[in-house]
């Protein structure tokens, strides 16, 4: 499972269609779809049904999209920390060491 996998389907999940992801995302229609096949094949489900004229969620699609969210949120949020860090040499200071001793 890889982060770009899970943006591309929190964006198809979110547009319910793949074209439209892929303009947002701004990849070929052909990436967005190798991205949720190989996200299917990573989680072993098939996450939307394709049976309808537009696109749904199946469960596991419905089970996954919160989990993607929160990844994505706190890749993001990590990514953010790390700027910070590297623009002025500190960020906000948390305690080290065992959880038991803190």
């Amino acid at each position: 499972m890889q982060l770009q996998q899970l943006r591309a389907f929190r964006e198809v999940a979110t547009e319910l269609s793949i074209t439209r992801a892929a303009r947002n995302l701004h990849y070929a229609q052909s990436t967005v779809t190798t991205q949720i096949k190989n996200l299917e094949e990573a989680v072993g489900a098939e996450l939307f049904d394709r049976s309808r004229r537009q696109l749904s969620l199946t469960d596991a699609g419905l089970r996954l999209l919160p989990h993607a969210e929160r990844i994505i949120d706190i890749a993001a949020a990590a990514r953010r920390e790390i700027a910070m860090v590297a623009r002025h040499g500190h960020g906000p200071r948390r305690p080290a060491g065992p959880p038991a001793l803190l």
